[in-house]
């Protein structure tokens, strides 16, 4: 198709200002319009994970629209993992039976590998866990292999249109209108206008947070080559240390924390490097700790130390069933109880930085950095109060380089989709500020006649349900949106017998059938 005509399908003053559209409001401003009866907007794992749910309960691929910048469901979360030092041969924080691509969990990631392999090595690592080996935990490129698989027998390319949303709006009469703004030159329009009764927003992490302190070095000396985000790409920091001696600053305390000081320790002793890291933690662990004695987590050396994201009943235990009774503050104050920074505790990893503790080369304390300041000869000088013999005291850390692995944790209103249902949509925040959720996942205040608009992710942590940012925690808010729209009349209900019959169909790689 040609090129856009100026002007034709620009979003209007009238619709900006709106919350609630009207159909001739939408085609007053020349934007077409295209009717779905379901719409997902993010394309990621998020919104692969219900589209198999929806496409194994029945739904065709003509009743799913899944509109997306990206090409491939994995696409984001293989950038995310490679950039913060999980290449695809190493293994990921999950469990064996979280499978995006299985929404029955059987066979595990750890039987297929055994299957594949012609080993027993995995089975017996499983049972051994975590007494006598760590938690066994898939490789991420069997991840990606995985539900490549999956997206092919679900048809999902067939129900995917590129481009990037801009808005979720209400509709007069039902439902929703999604704005799609297409790639350039594929449409005579600005804008596509989805209309359906259903829509579903998956839309990730709001985006990158920086530390303030760094933020503000970034900001103020426009470096952004020595002041780094572990989930921005920085294989510079590798490169040069491999060029010469020098010191890496690493700040935070969790698993991508882990990832990169494994990384530095990794090269050091691969390249013989003399590479010295330096490790800021805000909080720093000495021992085991929490509220009392069932809810204690190991910790030591600055870490906290935890198997997976989430103690194991969330997922279908005691906690679960507590969270789900519970609102405002009483479910704010059992997130602080459970929640914090954690990583695993591995052994590889855990000799290493034994090893550079007592050859002097890694360092780690609990510390506040005041500000980052330009040093001499192309270095950085951190302004650091720490606590290193029972008294404050401020020094000061000279360093190559500074990698922030603080997290994914922006607010969802630098968000431009989840700034815009908070503001015209209706939508409300959790009492962990993210967006608010019933328990059935559907976004409360966004109701529109018969419709329903749901949302899944790390968008809506603080709700009833607290892994929703896991493989696992997408499975469970897909299922409970699944059985929502069977109970609305939208799709069949994955009863015993269907889901045997397309798990059979699963295992043997035949295509999802239309209903």
């Amino acid at each position: 198709m040609g090129g856009r005509e100026h002007g034709r399908g620009d979003l209007t003053p009238a619709l900006l200002d709106t919350p609630v559209w009207s159909d001739a409001l939408v085609e007053s401003a020349g934007i077409p319009v295209r009717d779905a009866p379901f719409v997902t907007v993010g394309g990621g794992i998020g919104s692969f994970v219900l589209v198999d749910y929806l496409r194994i309960a029945g739904v065709p691929t003509s009743d799913i629209r899944v509109l997306s910048n990206i090409d491939q469901p994995w696409q984001t979360y293989q950038y995310l993992t490679r950039v913060s030092q999980i290449p695809e041969p190493e293994r990921i924080r999950s469990d064996s039976s979280s499978r995006p691509d299985n929404i029955w969990g059987f066979p595990s990631y750890a039987l297929s590998e055994a299957w594949r392999d012609r080993t027993i090595r995995p089975l017996l690592h499983v049972l051994g866990e975590p007494i006598f080996a760590d938690y066994w935990t898939p490789r991420v490129g069997d991840v990606f292999t995985s539900m490549a698989r999956e997206a092919a027998r679900i048809g999902y390319s067939r129900m995917l249109d590129r481009g990037v949303v801009r808005m979720v709006r209400r509709r007069d009469k039902g439902g929703y209108f999604t704005i799609l703004t297409p790639p350039e030159g594929t449409s005579e329009t600005r804008r596509i206008a989805y209309r359906s009764r259903f829509a579903h927003v998956a839309v990730g992490y709001p985006g990158l947070r920086f530390l303030p302190d760094l933020q503000e070095f970034r900001e103020k000396y426009g470096d952004y080559t020595r002041v780094v985000n572990a989930y921005e790409p920085h294989e510079h920091v590798y490169e040069f240390l491999k060029t010469r001696p020098g010191t890496v600053v690493v700040r935070g305390g969790g698993i991508v924390a882990s990832r990169v000081l494994q990384r530095l320790m990794d090269d050091r002793e691969r390249h013989n490097l003399q590479t010295r890291i330096v490790h800021i933690f805000r909080t720093f662990v000495t021992g085991a700790h929490g509220p009392h004695l069932w809810a204690r987590r190991k910790g030591g050396d600055g870490w906290a130390y935890q198997g997976f994201n989430y103690p194991k009943s969330v997922w279908g235990g005691q906690l679960k069933a507590r969270m789900r009774k519970l609102d405002g503050a009483e479910r704010a104050a059992l997130y602080k109880e459970m929640g914090g920074t954690n990583t695993p505790k591995r052994r590889r990893w855990q000799q290493q930085m034994r090893a550079g503790r007592e050859g002097g080369w890694y360092e780690a304390f609990q510390g506040v950095v005041e500000r980052v300041e330009p040093g001499v000869d192309g270095t950085l000088t951190s302004i650091v109060t720490s606590d290193l013999t029972g008294e404050s005291a401020t020094q000061k850390i000279g360093s190559n380089y500074i990698i922030d692995c603080t997290g994914l944790e922006a607010d969802i209103a630098e968000h431009r989709i989840l700034a815009d249902l908070l503001s015209h949509a209706g939508a409300g925040r959790n009492p962990l500020g993210r967006l608010d959720v019933e328990r059935h996942f559907e976004i409360k205040g966004t109701a529109s006649g018969d419709g329903a608009l749901y949302a899944t992710g790390a968008a809506t942590l603080g709700g009833y349900f607290p892994g929703v940012d896991t493989f696992l925690g997408l499975q469970v808010g897909a299922q409970e949106i699944t059985d929502d729209l069977a109970r609305r009349g939208f799709c069949r209900r994955i009863g015993p017998i269907r889901s045997a019959t397309q798990w059979v169909r699963w295992a043997l790689g035949r295509p999802v059938k239309e209903a």
